[in-house]
């Protein structure tokens, strides 16, 4: 009995070591719609619990609304802090109704962005639109240009980025993008095989994009800040 004991022991361990993360925060880029499919909205809930289960807390844009709120109610329903960053401006079109976990009101997307990033360890992009594209390739900039570390990954739902994942292999093909950085993010159809590549993620180094010093002209962005996005 005490040998059966010790090895339900040994795997509960295991099993928590296996949920165990290497990331205390991840910054999660979604859209302010739900999409036509319902398969994006389970996949915002599936990260959501995915995040909970490792104990990950959640950074994200703020919004109640769309795909920012249902992961956001999933991750605060699960018992994670949720950090919800939202420029004035969008309050009245992206918060509609109860917000959950801590909401910071900045002045502008600039700023958004930059403490997005000053707060968490990983990026992950849901399907989203114009504005879930535009702050998923410049995380992937800044990781190109060697601002940051941080891994960034693509949750492709239902295969929805198919078609930037073909234009991106097509710039590596013309000389835009070289080989090696075509692997500065990873991509899954699921929220468990992204978040677990996610874990194992190692930065690719070509030895060209040197260290910058990150360099900030926009007003509202302070030293402190300077020196996490450039660490």
């Amino acid at each position: 009995m005490e040998e059966l004991d010790g090895g339900t022991e040994v795997a509960a361990a295991a099993a928590a070591a296996a949920e165990k993360s290497r990331f205390r925060k991840v910054c999660v880029f979604c859209g302010s719609s739900v999409g036509r499919k319902k398969c994006y909205q389970d996949a915002a809930v599936e990260l959501g619990t995915e995040l909970v289960s490792r104990k990950v807390d959640l950074v994200y844009g703020g919004g109640s609304v769309g795909l920012m709120g249902l992961i956001s109610q999933a991750v605060h329903n699960g018992g994670g802090h949720v950090l919800g960053i939202i420029p004035r401006t969008l309050m009245h079109k992206e918060l509609t109704g109860e917000t959950v976990g801590e909401v910071k009101i900045v002045a502008g997307m600039h700023q958004r962005k930059a403490e997005m990033s000053l707060y968490s360890d990983a990026f992950i992009a849901l399907p989203g639109g114009y504005g879930t594209l535009e702050e998923l390739l410049e995380v992937i900039s800044w990781a190109q240009l060697g601002i940051h570390r941080k891994p960034v990954g693509l949750l492709n739902v239902d295969g929805y980025y198919d078609s930037l994942l073909a234009l991106i292999d097509s710039a590596v093909d013309e000389g835009f993008i070289k080989p090696l950085q075509r692997h500065l993010f990873v991509s899954a159809p699921n929220a468990k095989e992204l978040v677990q590549k996610l874990e194992e993620y190692v930065p690719a180094e070509d030895g060209v994009a040197a260290k910058l010093r990150w360099e900030m002209v926009q007003v509202g962005y302070n030293s402190s800040l300077q020196a996490e996005i450039a660490r």
